[in-house]
């Protein structure tokens, strides 16, 4: 039975024309040797459709709408038109377990104890403000938090002209939304939002700000001192049955930027790093190329065990 949250959710849901977005975010762990989760979908848009709409339904960012559909107008993709969801992943390489949150594509990733991923698009820190890459914990958990701004956040708006006030009560003004989890470094969140516009983009002050339908249910599974990595894996190998993937976005540098370095000096180092995938595989070098070129944030095919 749907509590009344899904409910309200699922006819959301069915009002854009996608499926319900409580099976959108969860998939099944891939098979042993595999490394894959997910499917690509296809919805077809509805006139008043925009890809922030159709994100936030279907556990989507800003951003990785965009690159996966880079012909289609944003905010009005055009009755009809069948718009791509980016739903299909090549996990990060570091240990599947907790937390992980991989900033080159904004996106967080839990992979509870059943054998199931979850995974949600989340905002970052933007310009001045980077996110760390560092491994952390979960050392407590707040529903309805009240915001009390740092120094920094409180002096920049003010010399923006749009003073804070010095603390904010919780409810439907509040910066952290609904929830919020403080991590193991001083200063970092990941939290809601009380904004409509931002998830999957480089927006916070460092923290991890995520849908209010997501940080509630991620809140509810993971408990205090489950592990956190955050990791900048821009690009991503992984093998499905004896076929080689790769899945690229745009590289961001350490201090969250877009990255000015050789991509395909990266890739090429990441695939040099694989003894599966040097020693073990016969590469297509221009699906390579091309997938490196294009960073739609989708998997593609680029080779084949030997």
């Amino acid at each position: 039975m749907l509590d009344k949250g899904m409910r309200l959710l699922a006819a959301a849901c069915a009002m854009l024309g996608l499926q319900s977005a409580a099976m959108a975010a969860q998939w099944p762990m891939p098979a042993q040797g595999n490394d894959l989760a997910g499917e690509v979908q296809i919805h077809k848009a509805a006139y008043e459709d925009t890809f922030a709409d159709i994100g936030k339904a279907m556990h989507l960012g800003y951003l990785e709408m965009v690159a996966a559909n880079p012909f289609i107008d944003a905010w009005l993709p055009g009755e009809g038109r069948e718009v791509v969801l980016p739903t299909r992943y090549i996990l990060p390489d570091v240990e599947r377990t907790g937390i992980v949150m991989n900033l080159a594509e904004y996106r967080l990733y839990f992979y509870d104890k059943k054998g199931t991923l979850y995974t949600y698009p989340i905002g970052i820190g933007r310009e001045g403000w980077s996110s760390p890459v560092n491994s952390t914990s979960i050392v407590m958990k707040t529903p309805n938090p009240g915001w009390t701004p740092p120094k920094s956040i409180l002096q920049e708006h003010a010399e923006a002209g749009d003073p804070l006030p010095a603390y904010v009560p919780p409810g439907p003004d509040n910066p952290l939304g609904p929830y919020k989890m403080t991590l193991g470094l001083p200063g970092y969140l990941i939290h809601g939002s009380n904004k409509k516009f931002g998830i999957g983009m480089r927006v916070s002050h460092g923290c991890f700000r995520m849908l209010n339908h997501n940080v509630l249910e991620l809140a509810d599974m993971v408990p205090v001192g489950t592990k956190v990595r955050i990791i900048n894996q821009p690009y991503k190998l992984g093998w499905e049955g004896d076929t080689l993937y790769l899945e690229a976005h745009t590289p961001l540098d350490d201090h969250g930027e877009p990255s000015v370095v050789d991509k395909h000096q990266l890739v090429l180092e990441l695939i040099h790093s694989r003894s599966d995938v040097q020693d073990g595989a016969r590469i297509d070098w221009n699906r390579v190329r091309e997938t490196v070129a294009a960073e739609t944030g989708i998997p593609e095919a680029i080779g084949t065990r030997l």
